[in-house]
């Protein structure tokens, strides 16, 4: 991996920039993400190719802005720009930024109008995905406009005698179109680097540093049934042998016989497991507890609790974590702002990394590509394209506080949901995540000429390639008519389905 070109993403705190380093290896490059303040040196490394300079939550306006030196441009490398990236290279070569009156975020069309290699053979109207509120006024000198917005503003800027690229849109999420032909000509075109970089390479690259890290000493992990700790414990359990001891641990607010389902299924892929029912302690403490991120750090910090118990010596723990779990909980190597605390990075969980004993070679990966290392690996296509289930169950699934009761009425619907939505089988492939919502409302219904007052539901679908953004699913009236007449008429105490139809941004997947 070392001896590879690779395209360096130099991180602002952007949500998306795990995602622009994804897009570039898709392109067969390797690509990583580091700190926008690395040393020169490190960017000066002949095997670094290109520097991409992601979006993030700042204003160059701002006291305490994450800033680059202007060095960066004068090393004779290309440069692309990203949304603040963008406005950092205006503000730092002499160009002028300022606060817009007009805010673009969302679907937006953009005119090229060509002459620069980033578009070379896109010039027209691309559909693309915006999300700013400062925009380039005046272009630095030797700079020239490559688009412009629907509303006249500089969206992208060029300066190909040097090499230096910027785009106001982000042309690594799905909603932008022809987003990756874009990369394509910064990566080939302008940076020229070798398509050498695949998930086969990943596996052979992490497996040798695994051994070489952890040698014969034991590693424990928990595995849940999910894609991510299932293709983990498969991965680990091959180049680890004997040293691999899993534990499931029933954390009470699981799916209707997930536990059993689970054991089941990796026992069947030959993994041993350990099967601990803890559902008792967990939901002791979730007793009243309404607030989100309270009920993940309370299930983070029992989870530890009983894993650490049961497996007694810990000398490494794995962890099938993935970038989005990251990315949305701390901030690893940029300023990114906070959405939600993962249950993989709990205090007890930061302690173990900071002391070199955690194992993630999944960090840096989205779900697809933790998809295709199951492919190579022969893992079954069953639970290669699993939906993702969250680390808290369905207690991030019920607004307010967990209780018996209203763990009944959310498996109970969850089931017919999954029930009906797989008779398609194809049709269902194509959904990244369904699931039920219990809301803490009750609305007034009737039922066998009779008053009710009782509970409602919420159906969440969404499509998309990675978690980081995400489209509600249209299905045909019929299969939600069907669900929800189930979910009213079979479940008890439900007289109210509604399905939600708000993509991510500006909601997240979930709804805690």
């Amino acid at each position: 991996m070392l001896e590879l070109d690779k395209v360096v993403v130099l991180d602002f705190g952007a949500q998306y920039s795990q995602l622009i380093a994804r897009r570039v290896r898709e392109l067969g490059v390797y690509s990583e993400i580091i700190p926008y303040n690395v040393p020169l040196e490190k960017l000066a490394d002949p095997r670094v190719k290109a520097v991409i300079l992601s979006g993030g939550p700042s204003s160059v306006f701002d006291r305490d802005s994450p800033l680059v030196s202007e060095k960066v441009f004068s090393l004779g490398k290309p440069v692309l720009g990203i949304c603040y990236g963008m406005q950092l290279m205006a503000h730092l070569s002499g160009g002028r930024v300022v606060s817009s009156k007009v805010r673009e975020y969302g679907h937006s069309k953009v005119t090229v109008s060509g002459g620069s290699a980033l578009f070379r053979g896109l010039e027209g109207s691309l559909k693309v995905w915006m999300s700013h509120g400062d925009v380039v006024e005046t272009l630095p000198p030797g700079f020239t406009a490559g688009a412009r917005s629907e509303n006249g503003l500089i969206a992208a800027m060029a300066d190909d005698q040097r090499g230096l690229y910027a785009v106001q849109f982000h042309p690594e999420v799905t909603h932008t179109d022809r987003g990756t032909e874009i990369l394509s000509n910064f990566v080939f075109g302008a940076a020229k680097c070798e398509k050498n970089w695949d998930m086969h390479r990943f596996i052979e690259e992490k497996s040798k540093e695994i051994k070489s890290r952890v040698g014969d000493r034991p590693v424990v992990m928990a595995v849940s049934g999910g894609v991510d700790s299932t293709v983990m414990a498969v991965f680990l359990g091959r180049i680890l042998k004997g040293t691999l001891h899993c534990v499931f641990v029933n954390n009470g607010v699981l799916r209707m016989n997930e536990e059993t389902a689970v054991v089941k299924l990796l026992t069947d892929l030959g993994v041993k497991v350990d099967l601990v029912d803890a559902s008792g302690l967990f939901l002791g403490a979730l007793r009243g507890v309404s607030d989100p991120e309270k009920k993940r750090k309370i299930i983070g910090k029992n989870f530890i609790k009983v894993f650490l118990k049961h497996v007694r010596r810990l000398e490494f723990l794995a962890q099938g974590t993935l970038y989005p779990d990251v990315i949305e909980s701390v901030s690893v190597k940029g300023p990114s702002s906070t959405i939600k605390t993962h249950h993989n990075r709990v205090k007890g969980i930061l302690k173990l990394i900071k002391e070199g004993r955690i194992i993630e070679p999944f960090c840096e990966l989205f779900k697809d590509e933790v998809r295709k290392i199951g492919q190579e690996l022969g893992v079954p296509d069953s639970i290669v394209w699993r939906q993702p289930f969250p680390g808290p169950g369905l207690a991030v699934r019920m607004l307010g506080p967990v209780t018996g009761e209203k763990l009944r009425v959310l498996r109970e619907s969850d089931a017919i949901l999954q029930e009906e939505l797989s008779r398609d089988a194809a049709a269902y492939r194509k959904i990244w995540q369904s699931f039920c919502v219990l809301l803490p409302v009750r609305s007034v219904g009737v039922m066998g000429d009779q008053r009710t007052y009782q509970n409602a539901v919420v159906i969440r679908c969404v499509a998309s390639q990675d978690g980081m953004t995400a489209d509600w699913v249209e299905f045909p009236p019929e299969t939600l008519r069907r669900a929800s007449s189930r979910i009213v008429n079979e479940v008890k105490g439900v007289n109210r389905v509604v399905y939600d139809i708000t993509t991510k941004p500006p909601a997240t997947i979930e709804w805690e």
